[in-house]
């Protein structure tokens, strides 16, 4: 490289980017652009406000090295070309614009390698499409920051990350795996984070799945926190176990073993007087669209193409969708009306 940091722009720069953002500019191997939008006019005026377990809790008016109120165009800006592109905002697949669409301007083809840090299955496959020749990096990220209000930050749960290439066809391996492993040495530079070479990104997926498409989706329907779900014992053992056991035989089909114990550990590993709120809860709580397409729709589609029933996802599935339209409609964004091809329009 003819400079000595990389040129990394965030795009989705609420808790989780926002953190991502400070871990990579204090590491001294990057210079961050970040894209900012509600949130924009408090970061110009103010900076960021910080309280982070892993990087101090008295941290004020900080900035990263460019902040933007839209994605850059490379081309028609003249720029130096993105090493990284970070993509953390929420993958809601039915509203547009994709994330291909959003970054489409600030890529630059065969040389800007895109990190998806989102939650789900399948979120690259557009992307893989639409940059046929730009590596394609995994991110899957358990972290607990949120943005108390605009350019101010809570981190409360460690930033700890699984890196690995995902497969684009037009890209060989080697090249991919390099630009997984370069992201990151860049993103360990500040030495207070864990990120963890992961080559089996399939694995790394369907993994996190086993609580996302469990406790994630029961305490947004129910509308209630993870301690509450296990005192109630009740919505263990007919939802939320049922669903862990049904993701782990449809990753089985895809050729991804993970062990039969792992219910039992993932059931118990929030803090019991946490009383934690999972994002997509939060989400519906605040009135934002859901992910529910990516961590219930995409396994369970996949899993029913290889035969195996998800009796329970599916129903847990049906009113996610149905929560989803109420927001929808509530953002001018659904009309309540009947598709010709419904058969119960009477």
């Amino acid at each position: 490289m003819a400079h000595s940091k990389a040129r990394v722009l965030i795009v989705g720069s609420g808790g989780v980017g926002t953190l991502a953002a400070y871990a990579l500019e204090t590491g001294g191997k990057a210079t961050v652009t970040s894209v900012f939008r509600s949130n924009y006019d408090a970061v110009v005026k103010n900076g960021i406000t910080i309280d982070s377990i892993q990087h101090g809790h008295d941290i004020k008016g900080w900035r990263p090295s460019e902040v933007r109120n839209s994605v850059p165009d490379v081309e028609k800006e003249g720029l130096e070309p993105f090493d990284f592109i970070l993509v953390t905002m929420k993958h809601i697949a039915e509203v547009p614009p994709s994330v291909s669409d959003v970054i489409r301007p600030a890529v630059t083809k065969g040389r800007t390698a895109i990190v998806l840090s989102q939650n789900g299955l399948n979120i690259e496959r557009q992307v893989v499409a639409t940059f046929p020749t730009n590596p394609i990096i995994s991110s899957v990220s358990t972290i607990g920051a949120t943005e108390r209000s605009h350019g101010n930050i809570f981190h409360d749960d460690a930033d700890s990350q699984k890196v690995g290439a995902f497969t684009n066809p037009g890209v060989p391996f080697e090249v991919a795996d390099e630009a997984a492993r370069r992201y990151i040495d860049v993103y360990r530079g500040s030495g207070k984070v864990e990120v963890i070479y992961e080559p089996d990104v399939l694995k790394a997926r369907w993994r996190k799945l086993v609580y996302n498409a469990s406790f994630n989706s029961v305490a947004t329907i129910l509308q209630t926190d993870v301690s509450r779900l296990r005192m109630t014992r009740h919505a263990i053992d007919d939802l939320v176990k049922p669903i862990m056991y049904e993701i782990i035989a449809g990753a089985k089909a895809y050729g991804v073993d993970l062990p039969s114990d792992l219910p039992d550990q993932v059931i118990l590993q929030d803090e019991i007087d946490w009383y934690f709120k999972p994002s997509m809860c939060q989400d519906i709580l605040k009135g934002n669209l859901i992910e529910s397409e990516v961590i219930v729709g995409e396994p369970l589609r996949d899993a029913e193409a290889k035969g195996v029933a998800m009796p329970t996802l599916k129903v847990v599935y049906g009113l996610l969708k149905v929560l989803q339209k109420q927001t929808l409609e509530k953002k001018g964004l659904w009309e309540p009306k009947f598709e010709e091809d419904n058969p119960y329009k009477g």
